[in-house]
């Protein structure tokens, strides 16, 4: 006959287990020769400078790509309890809908953790823009990423003149000026694409480019690779 223990013993050891499979997945990936930055609370993370919140993103790749994650340590119905009235993201995400990149694990993050927004060829729309604006001006997000990823069909698809059904092809003359830039070369289009969305963010929208000044907000763009997980700068 198994007996229930009283909720504070099944509590610590709830906490006890999460602590131990952190830290076996961080000590395994430090003798891989991954340096791996510790996951951070909801509320450690609202704290974030802009250059933190780029590098808790980054890190948190580097976790995901290594096959290390630590976001699966969390409890989950706290998460929830935490952010029903409320939400404080330290970072926001611009990418594609490619249902290839799921965002919170690419990152290592859970509930609460990052504002996201998606569309085909991750390209800037004015709903795009005030989606952002929100998470700028009211939610005080610290860094805002655009990410293409590789082999990316919305940018494939630009490319060429083949027919496509029904409004397709509106977003083809958004990513057109990142085609010009790439010589007929996927990645070089990929590329040039988050490079240039992140840039009409930072000059099309008030709210972004003025918080960027004050230097209360990080604007950069990457490129997700579907093959190895890895999310790299611009």
């Amino acid at each position: 006959m198994i007996h229930r223990a009283s909720s504070h013993s099944g509590m610590g050891r709830r906490q006890f287990l999460q602590t131990v499979l952190s830290g076996a997945a961080l000590g395994a990936a430090t003798q891989a020769g991954i340096e791996l930055a510790s996951p951070r609370t909801l509320h450690a993370q609202t704290g974030l400078s802009p250059d933190e919140a780029l590098h808790e993103l980054l890190a948190g790749n580097q976790r995901f790509a290594a096959d290390r994650l630590t976001s699966i340590t969390h409890d989950l119905n706290i998460m929830k309890e935490r952010t029903v009235n409320k939400q404080e993201p330290f970072a926001a995400v611009l990418t594609c809908a490619d249902s290839r990149i799921p965002v919170e694990l690419v990152f290592d993050q859970t509930i609460g953790h990052l504002f996201v927004t998606r569309v085909a060829g991750n390209v800037v729309t004015p709903e795009i823009v005030a989606s952002l604006e929100f998470g700028v001006a009211v939610l005080g997000i610290k860094t805002l990423l655009v990410i293409g990823h590789s082999n990316c069909g919305a940018v494939k698809a630009a490319m060429t003149t083949d027919t496509v059904p029904g409004q397709i092809s509106v977003l083809y003359q958004r990513i057109y000026p990142a085609i010009e830039k790439s010589g007929g070369n996927l990645d070089k289009a990929i590329q040039a694409n988050a490079k240039i969305q992140a840039e009409l963010l930072r000059a099309s929208s008030t709210v972004i480019r003025e918080t960027t000044k004050a230097g209360k907000l990080r604007v950069e763009s990457a490129v997700y690779d579907l093959a190895t997980g890895k999310v790299s700068l611009i």
